[in-house]
C-alpha cells in the first residue's frame, strides 16, 4: 500500500490542498472524494454518524479513524478514545489534530477491550469479503467489555444493479453483490486495488447470530444505508 489516502490527508492538514481523491469501483465510474469532507465537524456529518456518536459510551475504539474527526468529537465530550487506522498518514494527521491516543494498527491485531467499538463510513468495508465477516466479527466480540457494543454502518447497494425496468442484472454465478474492487488515485498516482464490502442489514444480522452476537437496526438512512448496534 502506497498510503495515498494518508498522503492526501497530510497535504490537507499541512496546507498543501490542491486536489481531491478520486475513487471508483468495478461497478461504478470515477467519483470525487473531497478532502474537506474528511475533516468535517459534527454538524456536517450525516445523521447516521451523528446518531452513532450519540450512542457511544465508556471507553471507545474508533476503527479506521481517518483524520480523526469522530475521535475528536468524542474527546470533546469527555470520552477516552483510542483511534486506529492502517494508514500511517491518517494516524499522523489524527495526532496533529489533537487525538490523544492514535495508533497504526489493523483491527485484527487489537488486544485491548472497550465499551464501544465504532466503525463508520461503511464500517463493513474492512471485512473485505463475505467469507471474512465471521472472522472479523469474532475478533470484535473478543474486544468488547461486558455490556459493550459495536456501532457499524453500511449500505445495501443492490440498487446499483437495477435496470430501467426495475429488474436486477446481478451475475448469480459471481460472489455476493456487495463485494467490490475499490480503486483510489491521488495526484495522478494509483493506489493498489483493494477489496471493499457493502453489507445489507439482514446478511450482517445473520452473520452476527452465527458468532453469538445480537444485531439490531438503530437508524435507517435515506439511501439504503443504515446504522447497526451489535451486542453480545
Amino acid at each position: 500500500m502506497k498510503d495515498l489516502f494518508g498522503n492526501a490527508l497530510l497535504d490537507y492538514q499541512n496546507g498543501n490542498y490542491s486536489e481531491d481523491i478520486i475513487t471508483s469501483t468495478n461497478i461504478s465510474d470515477e467519483d470525487v472524494l473531497p478532502l474537506p469532507y474528511l475533516f468535517r465537524k459534527y454538524k456536517d456529518m450525516p445523521k447516521i454518524e451523528q446518531k452513532a456518536l450519540e450512542l457511544c459510551k465508556g471507553d471507545i475504539l474508533d476503527v479506521g479513524c481517518g483524520s480523526g474527526s469522530h475521535s475528536l468529537y468524542l474527546q470533546s465530550k469527555g470520552y477516552k478514545v483510542k483511534a486506529i487506522d492502517v494508514s500511517k498518514g491518517a494516524i499522523e494527521v489524527s495526532k496533529q489534530r489533537g487525538v490523544l491516543h492514535a495508533e497504526v494498527l489493523n483491527i485484527l491485531d487489537e488486544t485491548e477491550t472497550f465499551d464501544t467499538i465504532l466503525l463508520l463510513m461503511n464500517g463493513t468495508g474492512i471485512f473485505q469479503e463475505l467469507t471474512q465477516v465471521s472472522k472479523y466479527l469474532s475478533q470484535l466480540k473478543t474486544l468488547l467489555k461486558p455490556g459493550g457494543q459495536i456501532l457499524i454502518d453500511s449500505s445495501d447497494i443492490k440498487y446499483m444493479y437495477e435496470d430501467e425496468d426495475g429488474g436486477f442484472w446481478m451475475d448469480m454465478n459471481a460472489g455476493y453483490y456487495g463485494e467490490l474492487d475499490y480503486f483510489l488515485s491521488y495526484k495522478g498516482e494509483k493506489e493498489s486495488p483493494m477489496k471493499w464490502l457493502y453489507l445489507d442489514f439482514e446478511t450482517l444480522k445473520l452473520a452476527c447470530e452465527t458468532v453469538g452476537l445480537t444485531c439490531e437496526m438503530s437508524v435507517e438512512g435515506e439511501h439504503f444505508d443504515y446504522l447497526a448496534r451489535i451486542t453480545i
